[in-house]
């Protein structure tokens, strides 16, 4: 790290002419005046090496780590040096902050990152708690904890600020009724991704929603795929507590469809549907597929597979020819419109 990045260098490396006066000169001995003399060349070739050298770094943290350090007032909270927990700072129960100390060299590090345990308490996604970290939002066992990749005990208290929680509040999720021809991700040749649709002329207004503004689209992104062959109800969110909770890789959110097919099914299809098929090689989830009548299926799935139910029936002998989402979780689709969409409801929850 250069003096530019590090408001700590110029503390950390005391100039070396304060170095030079603090040194007493020893009185010398006629032989030790002789040896001394015989060693000067070596003195001025060592006052010659340039400054910022690995062998000036050394004993510059030497001279440093000998004698007290005085803590120095201001500076970024965000790149307070690391304190190890026989030295944190307590909380306010009277005990250190429960944060694993830097390893040695070469030694494996201890503890889990904080930003990985915020992510599987479903605090926040990985990307929000490294903000709110480098912010000093996040307080763990009642400390303050500023500095990025800091590891921590994975049982340690861990409370987010009042900044925190409002710019949570600010990442939005919607709830869109996809039409025909619309892609949920990346748009495809001729097609017109789903986010379009977003805007104040399509939005059904429910009672207590906040009002619309396009800094909301920031961050939007799909929670889940709906291929641009199907309709239904289309995730689109800025929190990353929703997408981890609808595709992350432990995700246990159900999916439910309605399937229109063609075609004649093999013998055992339905049970073949239910758990017996596998795609690209790996073996499906089981799911619950019951039939409506001689034309329409219902699935519930709780993977998403692209077009995996198209290629589930093709196995079975059969073809959709119309599929639409009408659950996620326990959110329904209800009497959303097609091409519209609305807030996620302060009372909903996936």
């Amino acid at each position: 790290m250069s003096q530019a990045d590090d408001p700590w260098a110029k503390w950390r490396q005391p100039a070396a002419a304060e170095v030079a006066v603090d040194l007493p000169e020893p009185e010398k001995t006629p032989a030790a005046a002789a040896k001394a003399a015989d060693a000067e060349p070596a003195v001025n070739a060592a006052e010659d090496k340039p400054a910022g050298t690995l062998g000036v770094r050394k004993q510059a943290r030497a001279t440093e780590s000998a004698g007290k350090r005085t803590p120095l007032r201001g500076g970024s909270p965000v790149r307070k040096p690391y304190v190890a927990p026989s030295s944190a700072p307590a909380n306010s129960t009277g005990q250190p902050a429960r944060v694993a100390p830097k390893p040695a060299s070469g030694d494996a590090p201890t503890g889990v990152r904080l930003s990985k345990v915020m992510s599987e308490r479903g605090i926040c996604s990985r990307r929000e708690a490294d903000l709110w970290i480098e912010r000093g939002w996040v307080l763990v066992d009642g400390v303050p904890v500023s500095e990025l990749g800091s590891r921590i005990d994975p049982a340690a208290e861990i409370v987010i600020s009042k900044e925190a929680v409002r710019d949570q509040a600010k990442q939005v999720t919607i709830l869109l009724h996809k039409p025909v021809g619309y892609v949920s991700g990346q748009p495809e040749p001729g097609c017109t991704p789903a986010v379009t649709l977003i805007t104040a002329e399509n939005q059904l207004v429910q009672s207590g929603d906040p009002e619309y503004k396009p800094w909301m689209m920031r961050g939007l992104a799909p929670a889940g795929r709906l291929d641009v062959d199907s309709t239904g109800l289309l995730v689109l969110t800025a929190d990353g507590r929703v997408a981890k909770k609808l595709i992350g890789d432990d995700s246990q959110a159900e999916k439910e469809y309605l399937v229109r097919v063609s075609g004649q099914m093999v013998k055992g299809g339905l049970e073949l549907l239910r758990h017996g098929l596998e795609l690209d090689g790996k073996p499906l989830k089981p799911a619950w597929v019951k039939q409506l009548n001689e034309d329409q299926l219902h699935f519930i799935l709780k993977e998403g597979k692209k077009r995996q139910i198209r290629r589930m029936c093709e196995l079975v002998g059969l073809k959709v020819v119309g599929l639409k989402r009408v659950r996620i979780g326990r959110v329904r689709l209800g009497d959303l419109p097609m091409g519209q969409w609305r807030f996620l409801r302060a009372d909903e929850a996936f």
